[in-house]
């Protein structure tokens, strides 16, 4: 995966447009939320681009826990600041933290496996409106307003026991849902391998906003409006 085309940046830092990240999102991830798109007028760039920048810079360590504090616009000059042990942020030039990122074990900074599991990953996370939140919503009884619909990206956690790891995958164990009045709480559980060997687990939090009484019908326009978008800015 050849990053610098959906980022710039050198030493001293990095900052996105709305291009290079809806690009990432479309291209990478295979996500189209309308957030990600250029024209949008609440624009953010993706949590997972976020992510992979991370790994490329500063490596894969056996345990990570990224956890997303505001949403990143275009242009915005970050750069990542060290903070105890291995920790990381990432953090604006007033010192506003957007992604605080925990370190722990040992480090690879192999780039074949770094790119791998980047993408591995990110496809994964890429479908996780449709194969993994819809079904959820509809299994719990409630779903997001779908006029404006409000799904946040919390955190990411991984725990490997080994880096020795070829043929990096993905899957998914469990979904876990919380409700409480018109929040939700949406963990996802999933396991990492290598090859046909479980290495690790990992788990993806999503908070849901604005829920209401599921409405069969209301959530089919809504899939329907997203694959429609899907299919109006795939590539």
């Amino acid at each position: 995966m050849v990053l610098d085309q959906f980022y710039s940046g050198d030493e001293n830092g990095l900052c996105f447009t709305r291009q290079q990240a809806s690009g990432f999102a479309k291209q990478i991830a295979d996500d189209f939320n309308p957030l990600h798109d250029p024209d949008a007028k609440l624009f953010c760039v993706p949590g997972d681009l976020l992510f992979a920048v991370t790994l490329a810079r500063h490596g894969l360590s056996q345990r990570m826990c990224f956890t997303f504090s505001g949403m990143v616009g275009d242009g915005i000059q970050l750069r990542y600041r060290a903070e105890t042990g291995d920790d990381l942020s990432l953090v604006d030039g007033a010192g506003k933290a957007y992604l605080g990122i925990e370190r722990d074990g040992d480090v690879t900074r192999a780039p074949s496996l770094i790119d791998e599991f980047t993408r591995r990953y990110v496809e994964f996370s890429g479908k996780n409106f449709l194969q993994v939140l819809v079904p959820a919503m509809n299994d719990k009884g409630v779903m997001i307003n779908p006029d404006r619909p409000i799904v946040i990206y919390q955190s990411m956690s991984i725990d490997l026991k080994t880096l020795d790891i070829a043929e990096p995958s993905l899957q998914l164990m469990e979904t876990r849902v919380q409700v409480e009045g018109k929040k939700g709480d949406v963990r996802m559980l999933f396991c990492l391998k290598s090859g046909n060997h479980v290495v690790g687990e990992g788990e993806k939090r999503m908070a849901l906003r604005g829920l209401r009484p599921f409405d069969e019908d209301a959530m089919q326009r809504l899939v329907k409006t997203y694959k429609g978008y899907k299919t109006a800015h795939s590539a």
